[in-house]
This record gives C-alpha cells, sequence and structure tokens, in this order.
C-alpha cells in the first residue's frame, strides 16, 4: 500500500502498510486511511476493553497490536500490526 511513515502521533513503529486483495477490494480508501490514523494514535476502535488493555501494553513492551473498525457502510475490518513492528496489515475477519 504505502511506505511506512513516523509522525509525531503515532504511538509506535508501524512498518510497512499492507492489506488483503478483498480489504481493497471493499473497503474505501478514505475508511482505510482513517482507520490506520486512529489505529496509530492508539485509538483501537470497537474491540472489546479486554483487548483496548492488551494493546496498550503492547505499545509498551513491543507484542501484537489488534484493532476493529467498521466501514461507512457499517461492514467490520481489522488492523494488526506484528509484534516485531516490520508491518501492519488491514483485512476483513473472513480473509484472516
Amino acid at each position: 500500500m504505502s511506505e511506512p511513515r513516523r509522525s509525531a502521533r503515532n504511538l509506535f513503529s508501524h512498518g510497512q502498510i499492507m492489506s488483503t486483495p478483498h480489504a481493497l477490494k471493499t473497503i474505501s480508501s478514505d475508511d482505510i486511511q482513517q482507520a490506520l490514523t486512529r489505529h496509530f494514535a492508539g485509538d483501537w476502535g470497537d474491540c472489546d476493553p479486554e483487548v483496548a488493555a492488551v494493546n496498550d501494553l503492547a505499545v509498551v513492551e513491543g507484542t501484537r497490536l489488534f484493532s476493529v473498525y467498521h466501514d461507512s457502510h457499517g461492514q467490520k475490518f481489522w488492523i494488526i500490526t506484528e509484534a516485531d513492528r516490520s508491518a501492519t496489515t488491514v483485512l476483513r475477519p473472513e480473509d484472516y
């Protein structure tokens, strides 16, 4: 998708940004960009409170990050940043 960018608003390095083909076909680029901005800022979207707490700890400990968002049509999608921060992937749950 794009090359890694660092921003003062990013809480962590995110590596290469990727997407599954299905997600690219079914989620608008605006919805993806908004969700990525939220994910990188530590807004974990619609995930369970327990998952949000694990993500908060993962920012500090360097483990995997998982966020849940809904596109403008109400369809769920995920963003996962790998523990080693080499990649962040946008995908639909059925792509996992």
